[in-house]
């Protein structure tokens, strides 16, 4: 599908785009006066995350998942069984 802009659309889109574009920069500016604020604690803040161990995801065995699953599919047919005894 395509679409027949005039000029005068296009020019509307652009300065729509630019002030937006004006707003982003101002925001970048004052998260940048703030990052100057802080700068100072920032390098302890570098040497206190270095020091501390990174935490390892939990990664769950094959056997594991297969238990859950077999515990699993003997809820359902134990719940399965009690509506059919119940019909």
């Amino acid at each position: 599908m395509s679409l027949s802009l005039d000029k005068a659309t296009l020019e509307a889109a652009l300065v729509g785009y630019q002030q937006h574009l004006q707003q982003i920069e101002e925001k970048m500016a004052d998260l940048r006066r703030m990052l100057k604020q802080t700068s100072a604690a920032a390098p302890a803040a570098k040497r206190a995350r270095k020091a501390a161990p990174k935490k390892q995801k939990h990664r769950m065995s094959a056997e594991g998942r297969a238990r859950i699953a077999a515990a699993q599919r003997a809820r359902w047919a134990k719940t399965k069984k009690a509506q059919k005894s119940q019909e």
